[in-house]
């Protein structure tokens, strides 16, 4: 067996997001945790030097993670709704093959997601929307069984921040500035093939 080479497989899971939302003029904030399915696929190549192996992967995950929540702020009044739709991480990694088809190693670098949120009054009305793609960061760890030759399965914990985007709500004259906020973990369970 050899960790060496270049995979592609799939990965399936659940998906947790800390939603935040804030009017920036008076500070006032609400926040929310809301989780989800996950599920998509990656590929990455490895390069094993003895007992440690090295490596770059791209990640790329759809989510359900979708929330609505009570806020007012004496200016505003309603609800905002958050969904984040997916998001991708290219990330090294660096592990140690504790025997020689079970790796554990550690990763981190970039990551991207789509996250809305949409602000509605106490009809119901779409008075403001944030939605954007977001970069950030990721770090994670995790732990790799090569059941065969050329075949593996993991699990794995990641963590993914974001920053902050902000829209004017027509509700407030265009005077109230609402931001959001979410940062993401996650939990999976994938299936590589190495070639």
């Amino acid at each position: 067996m050899t960790w060496t080479g270049c995979y592609l497989g799939g990965n399936i899971g659940g998906a947790w997001a800390n939603v935040e939302v804030s009017d920036v003029p008076t500070g006032v904030t609400a926040s929310r945790s809301n989780s989800g399915f996950a599920g998509g696929g990656q590929i990455g190549c490895d390069y094993q030097m003895g007992a440690w192996v090295i490596g770059i992967r791209n990640m790329f995950d759809g989510t359900s993670i979708r929330e609505t929540t009570p806020f007012s702020d004496g200016v505003f009044a309603g609800s905002f709704d958050s969904h984040v739709r997916w998001f991708d991480t290219l990330t090294g990694r660096a592990g140690w093959l504790a025997q020689p088809n079970l790796l554990l190693y550690a990763q981190g670098g970039a990551a991207w997601t789509q996250a809305t949120f949409t602000f509605n009054d106490p009809t119901g009305l779409n008075v403001g929307e944030v939605s954007r793609n977001k970069s950030g960061w990721t770090v994670g760890g995790c732990v790799e069984w090569m059941f065969v030759p050329h075949w593996s399965v993991f699990v794995e914990y990641n963590f993914l921040s974001f920053g902050t985007n902000s829209s004017s709500v027509i509700a407030c004259g265009g005077a109230c500035i609402l931001s959001g906020k979410a940062d993401l973990q996650n939990v999976l369970v994938g299936l590589n093939y190495k070639f």
